[in-house]
């Protein structure tokens, strides 16, 4: 099922008209993002949620509109992902951090002018940087595994979808965005089956900065 939703997306962004007679602005975007995991050591057994990883995040975008009220939106953006569990009878906390070069392919809709709100949806795929243990307290198979030791072999590539809504404002060819994301990943970085199931969810809160280099032919 999650497979064939990744599909649909990409069939939906790849129906868009192709990036002519538009308008297209640059500009870059960052804020914070806080990340979780949950997962299930074995088969049966409850999901284990953690806590969230929060840290910065940054991206630069390209914006496309082929219509007035519909475009494109595609970022290389730096962000983290991770976890923090802690045990109450082991007195520990172990904290594990990823870190993607991550590439959101996102459908736009606008209603309004000058004030105006936006949904952005669409796929996004991703590299990993590294991962980093930043703190190791504790050990066991009821726990998540390390991630940044070199015989963990965590997966490199990341994909999943992104969703978010927000406001923005227009002065001249400048504009100002506020965006609320959340993404869902469908991969995870475990390829040892050390876990036999795990989800990665994401919350950002940025501010987008774009710049119009180009206008639709059809606006005056």
């Amino acid at each position: 099922m999650q497979k064939l939703i990744f599909t649909i997306s990409i069939i939906a962004l790849l129906s868009l008209p192709i990036l002519v007679n538009g308008q297209t602005s640059f500009g870059i975007r960052g804020g914070y993002s806080v990340s979780s995991m949950s997962y299930r050591y074995s088969a049966g057994r409850p999901a284990v949620r953690t806590g969230g990883i929060s840290a910065p995040t940054f991206a630069f975008v390209m914006e496309h509109f082929a219509g007035k009220n519909a475009g494109i939106q595609i970022e290389i953006q730096y962000l983290t992902l991770g976890y923090i569990q802690t045990d109450t009878l082991l007195v520990g906390t172990n904290q594990t951090e990823l870190n993607y070069l991550k590439m959101p392919v996102l459908s736009n809709f606008y209603a309004g002018k000058g004030g105006r709100f936006h949904i952005k949806i669409g796929p996004h795929f991703g590299y990993l940087l590294n991962a980093t243990d930043v703190q190791r307290d504790f050990e066991g198979p009821l726990f998540l595994p390390t991630y940044g030791m070199p015989e963990d072999n965590p997966r490199k590539f990341m994909y999943g979808l992104t969703a978010g809504a927000g406001l923005s404002k227009l002065f001249g060819k400048s504009t100002l965005e506020a965006d609320l994301r959340f993404s869902y990943e469908f991969g995870r970085p475990e390829t040892l089956d050390r876990i036999f199931d795990m989800n990665s969810t994401n919350i950002e809160l940025t501010l987008t900065y774009l710049f119009r280099v180009a206008k639709l032919k059809t606006q005056k």
